[in-house]
C-alpha cells in the first residue's frame, strides 16, 4: 500500500516536469490568468467525479482547518511565487522556493510514526546541490534591493512545504478535497488576475492545447496525485525525489530544442539520482522485514 501511494505521490512530480514545456508553449498569457484557467480545469475531473457518483459529496464534509490548510496551499504557493518572480531575479527566486523538498524532508520528522535517517539528508541536499546546478547555471547574486522578492520565495517554499506536512496529518481525508482547493485557487487567481494585470489570450490553437495540457496534469491531476502521496506513501523519499523535477524539466526543455545539453547537466543528474536512490534505499530496507 505504501509503496503504491509513493509512486502515485511520485507520478505528480514527472506532471511537474512538465510545467515549464507547457507554460512555454501556452504563449503570454499573465500567470494570475492562466493559473485561474488552468485550476478551472483542473477542478473538472473532481466534478465529473462527483456527478457520477453523488454519494461522493459526503467526502466534502469537513472541518474548516482542512478547507483552510488546502486553499491556502494551492493559492498560497502560487499568489507568493509570482510575487517573487515579480520583485526578484527569477534564478533566486526560482532557487529559493526550491528549498521546498528539503523543509518537507526535514519537517518530517514531527510528523507521527516517522524517523529522519541520515540518508533521507544526504539525499535531499545532494538533490538540492543538483537543482542549483540546474537553476543557477549563470550565477546566483543576492541582492537587498530584492528582499521583498526573497522573501515571498521563502515564504512560498514554507507555504508548500508546511501543506504537505499538514495533508499527512490529515490522512483520513478523501482526496475528493482537492477538488474544492482547486475550485477556491482558481476564483482567487481570477480575482488577483483582474486587480493586478491586463487580460490576454492566446493567439493559436497550439497554445490552447498547451493550456488544457497545463490544466488537466501538472496543474490538475499532479495535485491530486500528491495529495495521496503524502497522506498514505514515503513522505521523506517523496521530498527528495521532488528534486527530479526540475532536472526531468531541464532534460525535456533539451528533447524539445529549448535548451542544449552540457557537463553541467551531467552533474545535476547524478547528484539528483544519486540522492534520490540514496533516499530510496531507506525505503527498501524497511520493506524487507515485512
Amino acid at each position: 500500500m505504501k509503496v503504491k501511494a509513493t509512486l502515485i505521490g511520485f507520478s505528480a512530480i514527472l506532471m511537474w516536469s512538465l510545467l515549464a514545456l507547457l507554460t512555454a508553449a501556452s504563449g503570454t498569457m499573465p500567470p494570475f490568468q492562466l493559473s485561474a484557467i488552468c485550476f478551472a480545469i483542473g477542478s473538472l475531473p473532481g466534478i465529473v467525479t462527483f456527478v457520477a457518483s453523488p454519494a461522493r459529496l459526503n467526502n466534502l464534509r469537513q472541518p474548516w482547518p482542512v478547507w483552510a490548510t488546502g486553499i491556502a496551499g494551492l493559492f498560497g504557493y502560487h499568489f507568493l511565487y509570482f510575487t517573487a518572480l515579480r520583485n526578484a531575479p527569477a534564478v533566486e527566486a526560482g532557487l529559493i522556493a526550491y528549498l521546498w523538498p528539503l523543509l518537507i524532508v526535514f519537517g518530517s520528522a514531527l510528523l507521527p510514526g516517522e524517523k529522519l535517517r541520515w540518508y533521507h539528508m544526504a539525499g535531499a541536499l545532494a538533490g538540492l546541490g543538483g537543482t542549483v546546478l540546474i537553476v543557477a547555471r549563470e550565477g546566483v547574486a543576492f541582492n537587498p534591493a530584492y528582499a521583498l522578492g526573497y522573501g515571498a520565495a521563502f515564504a512560498c517554499a514554507f507555504t508548500w512545504s508546511g501543506y504537505s506536512l499538514l495533508t499527512r496529518r490529515f490522512g483520513a481525508v478523501s482526496t475528493d478535497v482537492v477538488t474544492i482547493y482547486c475550485m477556491a485557487t482558481a476564483i482567487l487567481s481570477l480575482i488577483s488576475h483582474i486587480g493586478l494585470e491586463t487580460t490576454v489570450w492566446p493567439e493559436s490553437g497550439s497554445q490552447w492545447l498547451a493550456i488544457a495540457g497545463l490544466g488537466l496534469l501538472p496543474v490538475g491531476a499532479a495535485f491530486y496525485a500528491w495529495d495521496y502521496g503524502v497522506k498514505n506513501g514515503d513522505i521523506q523519499l517523496l521530498g527528495t525525489a521532488s528534486y527530479t523535477a526540475p532536472l526531468l524539466s531541464t532534460l525535456i526543455l533539451i528533447l524539445f530544442g529549448f535548451g542544449e545539453p552540457s557537463p553541467r547537466i551531467l552533474i545535476a543528474c547524478l547528484l539528483i539520482t544519486g540522492g534520490a536512490a540514496l533516499a530510496a534505499s531507506g525505503m527498501m530496507r524497511r520493506q524487507k522485514p515485512a
